[in-house]
């Protein structure tokens, strides 16, 4: 280690000796120590970028990444190849299916980052083999062994979901397997399945009849509201033969079962039957038997157990807890209080019995009586959503979905047909258009300004021989990659003053935040016209930080200066505070005297990055999370555009929501945000403002995460940033 540092500090000084630096180094990538080699490849990046020691370093990480059983060594192993892969993608692609091989680990942060640099890396050459591989470990997932195994599940549909978007012809090898999870017991796999279908059904039209007959034969077996929503407006946009329209028409029947759908004797809102339900629940609740759920907007309610067990009685089936006879599954979803897939129901009926009379399959007559026959099921999921004796009554917007399908069945009116018709369609385009468009953003980020059709190409083999030429380029390239790898670090950098001008001691602190530890390095002076002894730094700290190792004690000559390492250890995100102080010993003063320093405040934005997640994913995350921080708006920002800016700005997070969402002039604004910490912890927050009469915004910003540390600290610094000038 003592060579690699020294050879590291002659190449900053001494850059014409380059080439023989290179040839020490590769002679160390053979070290049977691992760190060695580590450390071997860090220095070789810094002073060669040819491809035959790029190509050695890869070589060197892809065999620690595959043999070290760390997992916190692995992932700073992803990061050096990930960094390496957007300059030297082609080299990298070389070690794609070895890289592959850390799918084996335990960890699913590991996982996910080796996913996430192997779909960078693939090729139409290679997609083949890494669908394979990716197939396999779909079946491995399923085992009791595997740790994680549905959220792994989960990373791996995404992925195969990324190649058949980026490769035609690969859908059709992996489609059938994939449709078979949509009645997967973890919902986020089902909904990342069915997302991938229907990408795959507006992208294949060879593959669309296959896509509407596998649903219709897995359809029953669907226990998840979200997944029977997308399958539903599948089949009502992509079922296109006469057949495959009555093939849905009659599923849809089946899995809402016979009339009427709400239980026995409350076929009417406001029986007393319903009276009796609704005064068991409030009894129940009463007695102190009720649960707190998490309501799909984030909100909280009280379930009592007692309306449970009244609706299971009278249901008879297993509805909400699984007892009985079995319900077909879109009824057993009603009956749960998902009005939102009764509104899809209605909407996919009316989309089917309009294609079925425009392909000749109904006349006038016969359209009318399955029309009145359909909208008597629509008739009793109203009414079912205004019984009492359902948990959550049928909300405002699934009300009017379901009767705007009733009217554009009964008035037949040509605008409103052609909407359920054409509209839904083209707004699934513009979803895809938007989509590609941020992948393809996103994919020119990482591939860097491309250089003009009339610049002038700098080719290093046609440069000027003259070894003063030579000489200076050389010392360019090398200043270059040193600015390079220290690019990162460098802005996160600061100097902290710790002692004031009149102490006797004067010390101010570089530090640098890396990414799992911080370096301070003290610069200590004395200022006295006399030696000092003993001068020791004492640091302790708040929050999750840990120093590593005390600094030694030093002497001071009179208005000497001297630099202090002290490294401190992160293993978490969270606000930090370090404070210590320094003593001293001098003739002057008969004993140790004590200067104590500032404070150091280490702020969580050294900590998180942007980042992107599916949408599915962060319902998930928001649903299973925690900790939640809420805090009111309270901003001189009249624009809620404006100020979702500003935050995006001050926390370091990308918005989620698309832009054409955020579009308009609504006094309404809501939009997701996310980021991601270099420990892989999640940050997750939704921002809901409205613009008061007065002009000014108000509404509540809530921050969710795994770890209470996060939610905290990002809480604290919205309140201190939101009311930032306009």
């Amino acid at each position: 280690m003592a060579a690699l540092q020294l050879v590291r500090k002659c190449a900053r000084t001494k850059p014409e000796h380059k080439g023989t630096y290179v040839q020490i180094i590769l002679t160390m990538l053979q070290s049977t120590s691992s760190a060695v080699v580590f450390e071997a490849t860090s220095v070789l990046t810094m002073l060669s970028q040819a491809p035959t020691a790029v190509r050695a370093v890869v070589g060197c990480f892809v065999q620690l990444l595959v043999s070290q059983s760390d997992n916190n060594v692995r992932l700073i192993i992803l990061d050096k190849l990930s960094g390496l892969r957007q300059r030297h993608a082609s080299i990298v692609r070389e070690s794609l299916m070895d890289i592959l091989r850390a799918l084996n680990s335990q960890s699913l942060e590991v996982r996910r980052k080796v996913l996430d640099l192997a779909m960078g890396l693939v090729t139409r050459k290679t997609i083949d083999d890494v669908v394979q591989v990716l197939k396999k470990e779909i079946v491995r997932s399923q085992g009791k062994d595997v740790e994680g195994g549905a959220a792994y599940r989960q990373l791996l549909i995404g992925a195969i979901h990324q190649c058949a978007v980026g490769f035609t012809g690969v859908a059709g090898s992996v489609i059938h397997m994939l449709m078979d999870f949509l009645g997967d017991s973890s919902a986020a796999s089902a909904l990342e399945v069915v997302y991938f279908v229907r990408e795959i059904a507006e992208a294949s039209h060879d593959l669309r009849a296959t896509v509407v007959q596998r649903l219709l034969d897995t359809f029953r077996h669907t226990r998840s509201g979200r997944v029977c929503a997308c399958s539903l407006w599948i089949l009502g946009e992509y079922a296109g033969t006469e057949g495959e329209v009555k093939g849905a028409l009659e599923t849809i029947r089946a899995s809402l079962g016979d009339l009427p759908l709400a239980p026995p004797g409350e076929e009417e809102p406001g029986t007393s039957g319903g009276g009796e339900a609704a005064g068991a629940a409030a009894a129940g609740a009463a007695a102190g038997g009720g649960r707190t759920v998490v309501l799909p907007d984030g909100s909280y309610a009280t379930q009592s157990a007692a309306s449970e067990e009244a609706l299971a009685a009278k249901i008879g089936g297993m509805g909400v807890l699984g007892r009985g006879p079995k319900l077909p599954n879109v009824r057993t979803l009603l009956l749960g209080g998902d009005f939102f897939l009764g509104g899809v129901v209605a909407t996919t009926v009316a989309k089917l019995l309009f294609k079925l009379r425009a392909l000749g399959g109904l006349a006038g007559p016969a359209f009318n009586r399955a029309a009145a026959q359909y909208m008597m099921y629509f008739v009793a999921i109203l009414r079912l959503g205004e019984s009492p004796s359902v948990t959550t009554p049928v909300d405002t917007d699934s009300y009017d979905r379901v009767m705007l399908a009733m009217q554009a069945l009964t008035t037949q009116d040509a605008v409103l047909e052609k909407l359920f018709l054409d509209e839904s369609r083209r707004a699934f385009e513009r979803m895809l258009e938007e989509k590609a468009a941020a992948a393809g953003e996103a994919a020119g980020g990482e591939r860097g300004a491309a250089t003009g059709p009339d610049e002038v190409l700098e080719v290093s083999q046609l440069r000027a021989q003259s070894a003063a030429a030579v000489a200076g380029e050389d010392d360019v390239e090398l200043a270059a990659a040193f600015a390079q790898e220290d690019e990162s670090s460098k802005s996160r950098q600061r100097t902290l003053q710790l002692t004031g001008l009149s102490d006797a001691v004067y010390a101010e602190a570089l530090v640098t935040v890396h990414q799992y530890d911080i370096a301070m390095d003290v610069t200590v002076i004395n200022r006295l016209s006399e030696p000092m002894r003993n001068v020791t730094l004492e640091l302790a700290t708040l929050g999750d930080l840990k120093v590593v190792e005390r600094p030694v004690p030093l002497s001071l000559a009179a208005g000497e200066r001297r630099v202090v390492r002290a490294n401190i250890k992160v293993s978490s995100t969270e606000t930090g505070v370090i404070f210590g102080n320094l003593t001293y010993e001098s003739k002057a003063y008969g004993e140790r005297s004590v200067v104590v320093l500032s404070d150091i405040h280490i702020d969580i934005m050294d900590y998180i990055t942007p980042a992107t997640v599916p949408d599915s994913q962060f319902r998930a995350m928001w649903a299973e999370f925690e900790w939640e921080n809420k805090v009111s708006v309270n901003t001189k920002f009249t624009d809620p555009r404006a100020f979702l800016e500003h935050i995006c700005r001050v926390t370091n997070m990308k918005c989620l929501t698309p832009p054409s969402s955020l579009e308009g002039s609504s006094r309404f604004l809501a939009a997701n945000l996310y980021a991601k910490s270099v420990f892989g912890e999640d940050a997750l927050v939704n921002m809901s403002v409205e613009r008061t009469g007065a002009g000014s915004l108000e509404g509540h910003i809530r921050i969710r995460s795994k770890t209470q540390g996060i939610a905290l600290s990002l809480g604290d610094k919205i309140t201190l940033q939101q009311k930032g000038q306009p």
